[in-house]
Parts: structure tokens; sequence; C-alpha cells
């Protein structure tokens, strides 16, 4: 697969998991399953999916691929249940705090250096995502907000340990695996109650969450990260996923987004394309110059 595909720069790879992962929002939000309903579903065929696409890269596993599995367990759960106990924006903007964690701790992780069209980059995505959520944010919701908190941050370090050296040696696609079987260990006995009442729509919503929303989506972000993109440039294409979500939540249920939004998105998506443009360009150029 990485053959056939080396032509294609990995943040395009990365970008289009984002627009899948966006969708996931509505379909949580939109369920009437509860957070550990519906995350035991989802996981279990999301394991399947990953494993079904990546198993001619073998299923191994070491320290690194342990401690990636557990982070991208409880960044999943911990989403889900984000986003029942406060505002789907809430959840997805305070995940997306994820690229300032990484961006302080990725050049002491890998001894990489510092640029400068980072740092602008990162600050022009947190201003667009503010904008979003001008007088949204409501401290009632602490639970959720700090449930999302600690879901960003889980997000953080899972960017930093699939760049390990170690974690080139397996199938990277291992830790979503096993992290999404650790999940549905852990939900098994809310989402095996819920079963024999399961409808027609949230059996679907389930099927899509799990087979594309995140099976279809992690298995072209891990293809990204196994073929060399940094941490943090991950990290800021991601930030097309908070920016479609509204979107998707305005086709579907009519939710007409404010006009500081539209700003917001526009400063982002401005800064996404760009940042992406000049490091597709950086690839292509070094690919010449060899």
């Amino acid at each position: 697969m990485k053959e056939r595909y080396s032509h294609i720069s990995p943040l395009y790879f990365v970008l289009a998991a984002a627009i899948i992962w966006s969708t996931g929002g509505l379909f949580i939000k939109w369920t009437s399953l509860s957070g550990l309903e519906l995350s035991f579903g989802r996981s279990l065929l999301a394991a399947i999916t990953v494993a079904i696409f990546t198993r001619r890269e073998g299923f191994g596993i070491n320290r690194v691929t342990v401690l990636a599995s557990l982070l991208y367990a409880a960044l999943l759960l911990l989403f889900v249940l984000a986003t029942k106990e406060t505002t789907a924006a809430n959840a997805i903007f305070l995940q997306y705090t994820a690229p300032l964690y990484v961006l302080i701790l990725e050049p002491l992780f890998y001894q990489e250096k510092f640029r400068r069209r980072d740092l602008l980059t990162v600050i022009a995505c947190v201003i667009g995502m503010s904008l979003f959520f001008v007088g949204k944010l409501r401290p009632q919701d602490v639970t959720g907000n700090l449930l999302a908190l600690a879901s960003g941050l889980c997000f953080a370090f899972y960017f930093l340990l699939l760049r390990h050296s170690s974690a080139r040696t397996v199938n990277r696609a291992s830790s979503v695996i096993y992290g999404n079987l650790l999940v549905v260990l852990l939900c098994a006995p809310a989402g095996l109650a819920v079963l024999p009442n399961l409808n027609r729509f949230d059996a679907l919503a389930v099927l899509y969450l799990g087979v594309v929303q995140i099976g279809v989506a992690y298995t072209l972000f891990t293809l990204g990260m196994a073929r060399g993109i940094r941490s943090l440039d991950a990290g800021i294409v991601g930030y097309i996923e908070p920016v479609l979500n509204p979107i998707w939540v305005f086709l579907v249920l009519g939710e007409r987004p404010s006009k500081w939004a539209l700003i917001g998105g526009a400063i982002i998506i401005s800064a996404v394309v760009v940042h992406t443009t000049l490091k597709a360009k950086e690839g292509r150029r070094l690919i010449t110059e060899l």
C-alpha cells in the first residue's frame, strides 16, 4: 500500500481522516445510546475494520504500542463521554488543545527544531476556534469540559508515540486495534445489555461510527503517520475536524452557524491550507533533490 500511494503527500491522508472524523460528533449526539453503550459497538466494529485493512502488516505489539493503545482507548472513551456531558462544540474544541501540547513536547521528545511557522499556524487555529465559541462555553459544563481536556492531552501523547522508532517495527495501526478492543472490554456490560433493544437508527449510527468514522479514518491517519509526517503537522491539519462539525450539523439538522463561526472557520481553513501546501512543496523539493 505504501508503494502504491508513495507519490501522495502523507498530509493528504491525515486531511482525509480529519474530514471523516468530523462527522462523529453529529452521530454521537443524534443517537439515543449512552456514551458507554455507543462506545462498545463503535469500538468493536472499528477494531474489526482496521484489522481487516491492515492484516498484511501483522498484529505485533511492543511496549510503545501498549502505551499508545492505552492512550488511544482513553482519548476515544473520554471524547464520547464528553460529547454526551457537554455540547459537541465544547468537546471537540477542548480536545483540539492537543496541538498546543505537541508544540511544547515534540521538540523535547524528538530534539527537533522549533519553527516560527508552526507557532503562527497554531495561534491562527486557536484564534479561529475561539471565534466558534464566543459566548458558548458554559461554566456549568465542568464535567464534560474536563473530560474533553483530558481527551486532548491523551491525543497529544498518542500523536507523539506514533512517531517513536519502536512504533515503526510493528503495524502502527495495532494501537488502534488494541485500543478499541480495550474500550470494548470496559464497555461490555453496558453494550451487551442494550443489544436486545437496539433500534434500526441506533444500529446504523453505530455501524457508521465504527466502520467509517473510526475504522476507515484511522487507517488513513496511521498510513500518513507511518510515512513520516510530524506530530505537530498532523495535529494542525486535524483542525479541519472541528471546523467541519458545525457544517454537518447545519446540513443535517438545520442549525445555522453564527457569523463568528464562519469567520473562525475561514481563518482555520486558510491556515491549514497554507500550512499543508507549504509542507507538501517542501516534501516534493526534498524528493527532487535526492
